[in-house]
């Protein structure tokens, strides 16, 4: 049922304990089945009954799993073309979010990556805000955003997110325990929110993913087609040493890119599960060229018992072994791509699919749900 709506930790002498404590989940939209959902799900399962609150949702792309769960959204969702537009009403959203009244709450978990953790919660209660990130269009990847933007956001933003920024940092003292996604993530919340965080990486279903007796020639490319993953580093590496590369995902630079790329690259707009699945077990190597968060596609495609070549820098240092798991390459560029991929030629024969295999299960969803349940014990 969804419902339109109108420092450090606390010490532990303030709490008071509950047998069942009521639960709200704070998410900062509903659109998409991605990552930050998926983290969702997750949570849900490890706190039934607990209601969900969000800006914005399309039930319809949503999974069973948050669709059986009661959503209140904020007065976002009553705006014109909200679930399309969303992002546009981010001058809002602080204030959208001090409207949730979660005054019968005692347990409330922020999802942030949009704004999620600017909520108001009682005294005695205990807020936990799993961090993603903070928010990359308002700190480390501002100037891009905005050189990418139209001529009239680039007249506002300055004004507007200067604003914004105050508020999310003032935000974050509302948070009694922060939970990073990674340990680069842990790092940007002490930069900019001076705050301490636990590293809890995001689940990733590994038992799903298997290998494949059946391997191709072909190396992987899967994500958004948006600046900050830059797919045009691995559409001009492989332009440029002729070797075959598949392309999965859509977005804004898809055009540009179908333009710019040679023959030997293929581009495929989506996958079902078992396309992708098969895709990752059959790869001579997935290729990561973003600074990531944390980046799941190089678990699952480890989980499949394949090699990573990854941009050495982000989420990826949590994830892939250098020299054992895959590569990394030192510079955001194709020059240091094209080098990863001609010394993967040399470590394939060295390669355990085995070890991958074994990397990839330190992050199954039951860590995640461990970890969780110690980090919100009151």
């Amino acid at each position: 049922m969804i419902e339109a709506a109108g420092v450090q930790r606390t010490p532990p002498a303030t709490r008071l304990k509950f047998s069942e404590p009521r639960v709200a989940i704070v998410h900062y939209w509903l659109v998409a089945m991605r990552g930050g959902e998926r983290v969702i799900e997750h949570l849900l399962n490890l706190y039934p009954g607990a209601d969900l609150f969000t800006h914005v949702i399309d039930a319809d792309r949503m999974s069973p799993t948050i669709r059986a769960a009661k959503v209140t959204t904020s007065f976002i969702s009553r705006l014109p073309f909200s679930r399309s537009l969303y992002q546009y009403y981010l001058p809002l959203m602080p204030l959208a979010l001090e409207e949730f009244d979660l005054s019968d709450y005692d347990l409330v978990i922020s999802s942030e990556s949009g704004p999620a953790k600017g909520v108001i919660t009682r005294p005695g209660s205990l807020h936990v805000c799993y961090c993603h990130s903070p928010m990359r269009y308002l700190w480390d990847h501002y100037h891009q955003y905005k050189s990418d933007a139209n001529l009239l956001a680039r007249m506002v933003m300055p004004a507007m997110y200067h604003r914004i920024r105050q508020w999310d940092v003032s935000s974050s003292t509302r948070v009694d325990r922060f939970a990073a996604n990674s340990n680069f993530v842990k790092q940007r919340i002490e930069k900019v929110w001076r705050r301490e965080a636990e590293v809890i990486h995001p689940p990733v279903e590994t038992s799903l993913y298997t290998p494949s007796v059946e391997a191709g020639d072909f190396y992987l490319w899967v994500g958004q087609l948006v600046p900050y993953k830059r797919p045009d580093i691995a559409v001009e590496a492989f332009t440029l040493n002729g070797l075959p590369l598949v392309v999965v995902g859509a977005g804004k630079m898809a055009a540009a890119l179908k333009k710019e790329a040679g023959p030997n690259v293929t581009f495929v707009d989506r996958m079902d599960f078992n396309q992708l699945r098969q895709a990752y077990a059959r790869c001579r190597a997935l290729v990561m060229t973003a600074e990531e968060d944390f980046g799941i596609t190089p678990v699952e495609a480890m989980a499949s018992g394949r090699p990573v070549v990854a941009y050495g820098r982000g989420g990826a240092l949590d994830s892939v072994i250098d020299g054992r798991t895959g590569l990394y390459f030192a510079q955001q560029d194709s020059a240091a791509l094209i080098d990863a991929v001609e010394r993967l030629d040399r470590f394939l024969p060295d390669f355990d699919f085995r070890d991958s295999i074994t990397q990839a299960r330190k992050f199954a969803p039951h860590h995640f749900a461990d970890k969780m349940r110690v980090l919100t014990q009151f």
